[in-house]
């Protein structure tokens, strides 16, 4: 069911997502964690938060064209099945409908760091590090 959703490009339900995100947070045994691609939609963030009861100390935006993220997707070579124009553009869409709204809450919220993704990997990688080191912890013994 959820491989067909995903070719698709449609959004998996909130309470299969949240209970498979749950249940690798508990076995982790770690207190922080990067959700990649989650939430994808107001539903998803709403129930997201009820049921775990965490809200996200940060949000990365990956900022990019659609031309630029259509050429990357379409030359990753990852043999996805989803790695097709029509998948693509209609996942963009969907991006636009449903998880744009959850990135403009969060930005209200002061939570969004938005990422230049046009800019060369290594670059990017930088930025991200960047907003990796600003929000983390120093503790003193």
């Amino acid at each position: 069911m959820i491989q067909n959703m995903i070719k698709d490009g449609e959004i998996v339900p909130s309470e299969v997502t949240i209970k498979l995100l749950q249940r690798a947070m508990l076995e982790s045994g770690n207190d922080k964690f990067l959700i990649d691609g989650f939430p994808r939609n107001e539903e998803n963030r709403a129930a997201f938060e009820s049921v775990t009861k965490i809200e996200p100390e940060f949000v990365l935006f990956f900022d990019c064209a659609k031309e630029e993220m259509e050429r990357r997707l379409l030359n990753r070579n990852q043999g996805r099945d989803d790695d097709n124009i029509d998948t693509i553009r209609k996942r963009f869409m969907v991006f636009l409908e449903s998880s744009l709204p959850v990135i403009n809450y969060y930005n209200t919220k002061g939570k969004v760091r938005k990422i230049d993704a046009a800019k060369p990997i290594e670059e990017v990688f930088e930025d991200v590090k960047a907003v990796f080191l600003a929000h983390a912890k120093v503790v003193v013994a």
